[in-house]
């Protein structure tokens, strides 16, 4: 087997693991929307059966899939969307505090998983050589490989879902703060927001080589996932 095949089989698998992560994290963290509002008194998801752990509820085939394929093709940082939860502010017992609730709940969600992928990470470095001497160095490379890129999914999807831009969940945590016309003016940011978002996610870092989602999670997931790891190597 050439270096050139052995490279292109770790790439590939590598991009399925990422898949794969990015999948599950997103169910977990639109059932923590979800969850969220049903202890806020809004039981619409529930209701819709979306707090399942089936993916196939959650996932979108565009945002959960093709999105984070593409991104690790291309190399760049890893991030996704899952289909958002259904659910009714006018159930809320507290409509102006609990959307804000409810639209933490996803990044916390994920900040949560990327602290118990580093707890178990910590696990997996500190016993390496007897998982060495059990199933082999490839065994050890896998295992570090699938936690902490299952930390620095987590650590992207949160970040990247607070940038305080519809539909992502940081413009529900804006909108709050927003009156009069302020507040009209975002609503009419939210009809072109897609094909912008699309934009800044592609045309800008293919075309003009400006990438700045890319460098805010740098910044933010990429620094903290640093700090992770060497707290528990």
């Amino acid at each position: 087997m050439s270096l050139l095949s052995t490279f292109s089989i770790e790439r590939l698998a590598s991009i399925a693991i990422s898949v794969v992560l990015v999948m599950f994290s997103a169910t977990l963290h639109e059932i923590a929307h979800g969850y969220a509002a049903l202890k806020c008194g809004d039981a619409t998801a529930k209701e819709a059966g979306r707090l399942t752990l089936n993916p196939a509820a959650h996932l979108d085939g565009f945002g959960s899939i093709a999105l984070p394929l593409l991104m690790a093709l291309m190399g760049g940082p890893m991030f996704a969307f899952a289909k958002p939860v259904p659910y009714n502010p006018r159930r809320l017992r507290n409509p102006s505090r609990d959307e804000v609730i409810v639209a933490l709940a996803g990044p916390a969600s994920n900040i949560l998983q990327a602290l118990a992928g580093t707890a178990v990470f910590g696990l997996v470095w500190g016993q390496r050589l007897a998982i060495a001497s059990a199933v082999g160095s490839v065994g050890v490379y896998w295992a570090v490989k699938v936690f902490t890129s299952y930390i620095y999914v987590n650590l992207s999807l949160a970040f990247f879902n607070l940038i305080p831009f519809p539909p992502l969940d940081g413009s529900k945590v804006v909108m709050p703060l927003l009156k009069g016309e302020a507040k009209a003016q975002y609503y009419r940011i939210q009809a072109y927001a897609m094909p912008v978002l699309i934009a800044v996610l592609y045309v800008l870092p293919s075309f003009l080589n400006i990438d700045p989602v890319g460098r805010f999670l740098d910044l933010t997931a990429g620094n903290l996932y640093d700090l992770l790891l060497q707290a528990v190597m």
